[in-house]
């Protein structure tokens, strides 16, 4: 089954294990083989691609824009460099800076693709373009069916 991404990138750390936790238990239910297709952005598209890979599922990543790893935080590279080169596929998309338009056109490029979308998201409503709440409302308007993941003690920071 081909499982697309969305979720907040700004997860608090300590909520990590309850998330991957519940991401995993949610995969572990889908048919074989398992494609997980994210952004590769820090947060819950990571810890989605680390399930995915822990249940010897494949990861295809859809990169906004050619900037992409020039515009992550020198402490979220190692993550990002050890799980795009784990990926089976890597697609970059044409633009040349990361953005608002970058995203929505790889959320976009990711929906098209897949069978299911999980949503690591809180609930709160689209404040933007390209976010998770965003995607949730593209997934709904298109049919892709959605499990959205927010397990207790889930939070984001401020």
């Amino acid at each position: 089954m081909r499982v697309g991404i969305t979720g907040h990138s700004n997860l608090v750390e300590d909520c990590i294990p309850a998330v991957q936790a519940a991401l995993t238990q949610l995969l572990e239910t889908l048919d074989r083989p398992l494609v997980g297709v994210t952004c590769l952005a820090p947060g819950a598209d990571q810890v989605f691609a680390r399930a995915v890979l822990s249940l010897g599922g494949e990861v295809e990543v859809v990169l906004p824009a050619l900037d992409y790893r020039e515009r992550l935080k020198p402490h979220q590279l190692a993550d990002y460099d050890e799980l795009r080169a784990a990926a089976t596929v890597v697609s970059v998309l044409p633009h040349m800076s990361s953005g608002r338009m970058a995203y929505v056109a790889a959320n976009e490029r990711m929906l098209a693709s897949v069978e299911l979308l999980v949503a690591v998201w809180d609930g709160v409503p689209a404040q933007g373009k390209g976010g998770t709440a965003d995607v949730v409302e593209q997934a709904r308007a298109s049919g892709v069916p959605i499990e959205v993941v927010w397990p207790e003690g889930a939070r984001r920071k401020s």
